[in-house]
């Protein structure tokens, strides 16, 4: 008798803490640029930056180069992840994870409901990110 592919178990390994750091950092940066994207169409917000307001007050080159430099840093730590000793990975995850979650929540009160979701849903991702950098697999000694 022929099993239906259904009831066949799926065989699925552990991925690498690595990789699944790497895709914690690429979620939060989908959110990030999601988040700032459904922002632009709260009414009167593309006039404003037109008239020269800017995330944090008025635009200037200061202040959009340090917006610029704070969502750069979560899809650098995709590449990132992947690339630097494991434990230079593990405390930039764990601090890196820790400011942005901080910061995040700074900026949350007196926010419309989808950016509340979309805060909410990236503390959330740093606080996972923490989680798996600080239990990070060791290897045993021989």
């Amino acid at each position: 008798m022929q099993q239906s592919p259904t009831s066949l178990s799926l065989l699925d390994g552990p991925l690498p803490t690595r990789l699944k750091l790497a895709a914690c950092w690429a979620s939060l940066t989908f959110c990030y640029l999601y988040g700032d994207y459904f922002g632009l169409y709260k009414p009167g917000k593309l006039q404003r930056m037109l008239d020269g307001a800017g995330p944090m007050g008025p635009a200037s080159e200061a202040s959009l180069l340090f917006v610029a430099l704070l969502l750069v840093v979560p899809g650098l730590m995709v590449f990132l992840t992947l690339t630097l000793p494991a434990w230079l990975v593990r405390w930039l995850s764990i601090g890196l994870a820790l400011f942005y979650a901080a910061f995040v929540a700074i900026t949350m009160p007196g926010a419309w409901w989808f950016y509340l979701a979309y805060s909410s849903i990236e503390i959330v991702l740093c606080l996972v990110i923490m989680r798996m950098a600080w239990v990070w697999p060791r290897a045993r000694p021989a």
